[in-house]
């Protein structure tokens, strides 16, 4: 393809993903990552990363995107900004209330988000030609890394991916295509010595800069960790009942972080600061009713309920305890050694 066509299929590239709604788009080879590998093995050699068996599994895969599709010859990758509309810092100081990551606050971004890439996908197709495979944060992907070598951002201390424009309020996907496309500039790191995101983290779950122990950090034990969590770091969880935001909001680049423009992103009323007194009743048909269509139905009704039984077990407010106390004979043993807990700590 001669170099003017290429150029204008990447401006108008770009200009499709604008088009739905993505805040930036770039191009890395598949073999763009070759440290991925080794540090991927010395993480899970470590056992960092706690019950995620997935990503012990296919490690060549997951560090390797040209071995995962071996015809790919560029990848494409996408930022979407959820950047919330006020500080999430501020509902931890609410103890009576639950605190919800802020991706989590309304609908799933996995199944609208695929198919948006997709109908940038087929476009490309009908443009260029060539074959592609649209992933969303469902296969064994490295999409932190990748979007770094695509000049999205750069991996902070924290892990995440921070960009210069968005912050860190941003979900990554990528489009893997046979076609050669030119490649963008890898971002290097900004962080310098600022290291806001370790010293927030309320579990001391950095092992060190750039280095994160899974099975400390909240959002790990809020979302994958199944059964009881540790009873010394059930008080350190707060008012947090699904993710933790802290080293993404004290993060200085959030000063150029925009408010999302997709009511998709937009938090849902009864998820914005929802009394943990009504959440820790619900059964299993209020929960799905509940979060139908939501990230955290994916956790199901007993994990979540532990996580408010912690959180109201970490309040303070005695009021609660009337809440808890019919928890103590619930079927799940998870749940009724929670429920225990939480009536031990309420005054």
């Amino acid at each position: 393809m001669p170099a003017a066509a290429t150029d204008g299929l990447l401006q108008a590239l770009h200009d499709k993903a604008k088009a739905e709604g993505f805040a930036a788009l770039g191009i890395c080879a598949p073999d763009s990552i070759p440290q991925a590998v080794d540090r991927l093995k010395a993480y899970v050699d470590k056992g960092y990363h706690g019950q995620m068996g997935w990503m012990e599994e296919r490690q060549n895969w997951r560090g390797n995107p040209a071995a995962l599709w071996p015809e790919a010859r560029s990848v494409i990758m996408l930022a979407d900004n959820y950047g919330p509309s006020g500080d999430p810092l501020k509902l931890l100081n609410m103890k009576d209330r639950g605190n919800i990551s802020v991706y989590a606050r309304n609908k799933d971004y996995h199944d609208p988000v695929k198919k948006r890439i997709k109908r940038i996908g087929r476009w490309l197709l009908e443009q260029a030609g060539g074959e592609i495979k649209v992933f969303v944060d469902t296969a064994p992907v490295m999409e932190k890394p990748l979007g770094q070598a695509a000049g999205l951002g750069w991996q902070g201390k924290h892990t995440n991916l921070v960009s210069r424009e968005l912050g860190s309020w941003f979900f990554l996907s990528a489009i893997f295509t046979t076609l050669d496309l030119p490649k963008s500039e890898p971002e290097v790191d900004h962080c310098g010595s600022c290291q806001n995101c370790l010293d927030i983290c309320p579990t001391e779950a950095f092992v060190g800069p750039y280095k994160l122990d899974a099975r400390k950090c909240i959002s790990y034990l809020t979302i994958e960790h199944k059964g009881p969590v540790d009873e010394a770091l059930r008080p350190k969880l707060g008012n947090r009942i699904y993710g933790c935001d802290d080293c993404l909001a004290v993060c200085p680049w959030n000063k150029f972080a925009q408010v999302s423009k997709d009511a998709n992103y937009w938090a849902r009323i009864e998820l914005q600061c929802p009394k943990l007194e009504h959440l820790v009743a619900l059964d299993d048909a209020g929960f799905r009713e509940v979060f139908r269509g939501s990230p955290i139905k994916r956790v199901g009704r007993d994990r979540f309920v532990r996580n408010v039984l912690y959180a109201i077990g970490n309040s303070g407010e005695g009021y609660l305890r009337r809440s808890v106390r019919p928890l103590l004979n619930d079927p799940d043993p998870v749940v009724r050694d929670a429920a225990e807990w939480a009536m031990a700590r309420l005054p």
